[in-house]
């Protein structure tokens, strides 16, 4: 039987609640510290991540890669445990990591269980307890200043607890929105959330992805919301059965579903000529068609976009590809280019949290103290990680939230006084 008292208890064995722990004993040994999940294999979302590679972090991240809470507060987390800091840390335990396209950090072995295992071999070697199977139902103050962990195998108390919860992405790795009913009945106030980092599902009136699934290519992305450009973003879209998918799309997706659950008007369109305007485009297709007048209009816009895309682009505006540049008519041409710069991606919606890598909103971040992650509004209760109102763009990000957040809370966890001091007992707000 594992003891009932804990100094510290971790709700989640994800990466946040896990790094949580280890720095948690790393500071101070002295600490007992036991991390709960509902799951019998914790961290599952971190096997599938990166395409089961895991992509542990970026070469470089700054608070400009973070949508959410108040970007100083994101910054001054990070800055607590940089990405300088990240590597050095999976070096440590035996995970070494090397840089690709877009600056994404993976283990030289290109496997995610490597990650996952040298982080339960790590906290178990720094003297925390994972209890797996265990699933957390209620936390909530207890007589003497403690907190009392209602879960299915029965009660325990610690006298701080840290929700690493995570969000609602991907929910059958255990992140179901279960730590947001914790969060909210000890006091705190939960932004709505949305899928972030989630492929798009469009109208059936688009046929260019029912042609061309499987095929990418890059684009600049534009958002308009009540008919003004809210955002630019350039990357690869990729073409899906169901709609678009891609990293482009998928840091565009946090977005376009806030400005919807916000009850504004969006409109979505795909720039293939990624920085280039119509006039741009168009003098261009003009000089071909006086250097080469025998190619024909497919021949040119497949050296933009792959063959495939190119000939379903036409298909869906009736413009005969066939035909040679020299007798492109002037209003089918910029027909075209009009079409290209600003090709409309008619949204229907998302995949959803099943498919979505992170998730837009939780915990509010103004109620949490950036140096320690201790909540302001309930004395004793941490949180990190995803159930936090911060989400990165794809690229390693996330995860580096969660390995920063998680340091800053276990240090100041190991010093439990020092946290004290920090954050009221009263409920008001403290001030940095």
């Amino acid at each position: 039987m594992r003891p009932q008292s804990w100094d510290v208890a971790i709700v989640g064995a994800g990466a946040a609640g896990l790094a949580t722990a280890i720095f948690s004993r790393r500071f101070n040994p002295a600490r007992s510290v036991v991390v709960l999940d509902g799951a019998r294999a914790p961290g599952a979302k971190i096997l599938v991540s990166g395409g089961s590679r895991c992509n542990v972090t970026n070469a470089s991240v700054t608070e400009r890669d973070f949508w959410g809470g108040p970007s100083p507060i994101v910054r001054r987390v990070l800055r607590a445990f940089t990405v300088g800091d990240t590597v050095g840390f999976f070096r440590e335990i035996g995970v070494a990591l090397h840089e690709e396209t877009g600056g994404k950090l993976f283990p030289d072995t290109n496997r995610a269980r490597d990650v996952l295992d040298a982080l339960l071999r790590e906290t178990r070697r720094a003297g925390a307890v994972v209890a797996a199977g265990t699933r957390v139902t209620d936390v909530a103050p207890a007589p003497g200043g403690d907190f009392r962990v209602v879960t299915g195998d029965g009660d325990l108390t610690a006298e701080r607890v840290v929700l690493a919860t995570g969000g609602r992405a991907l929910p059958k790795s255990g992140s179901d929105g279960a730590g947001y009913d914790l969060a909210r009945r000890a006091g705190h106030t939960i932004v709505e959330t949305t899928p972030a980092l989630v492929p798009l599902v469009l109208a059936p009136s688009d046929t260019v992805h029912d042609a061309v699934p499987g095929v990418a290519h890059d684009v600049e992305l534009a958002l308009r919301v009540d008919g003004v450009v809210a955002i630019r973003l350039s990357g690869a879209l990729l073409w899906t059965h169901f709609g678009v998918s891609g990293p482009v799309v998928l840091n565009a997706s946090r977005h376009l579903l806030r400005a919807q659950l916000e009850g504004r008007t969006v409109a979505l369109v795909a720039n293939v000529y990624p920085g280039r305007d119509f006039e741009a485009v168009d003098t261009e297709w003009q000089r071909a068609a006086q250097t080469a007048p025998k190619s024909s209009v497919q021949t040119l816009l497949a050296a933009q976009v792959p063959a495939s895309v190119a000939a379903a682009f036409l298909r869906q505006l009736d413009i005969d590809g066939g035909g040679a540049l020299a007798h492109f008519a002037r209003g089918d041409r910029r027909r075209l280019v009009g079409a290209l710069v600003e090709w409309p991606l008619p949204v229907i919606g998302s995949r959803g949290y099943t498919y979505a890598e992170a998730t837009a909103g939780g915990v509010r971040l103004t109620e949490i103290d950036a140096r320690t992650m201790a909540s302001r509004v309930c004395r004793g209760l941490s949180l990190v990680g995803e159930i936090l109102d911060v989400d990165g763009r794809i690229g390693g990000y996330n995860f580096q939230w969660a390995w920063s957040s998680g340091f800053v809370a276990g240090r100041a966890l190991a010093h439990a006084r020092a946290a004290e001091a920090i954050t009221p007992r009263d409920g008001t707000l403290a001030r940095d």
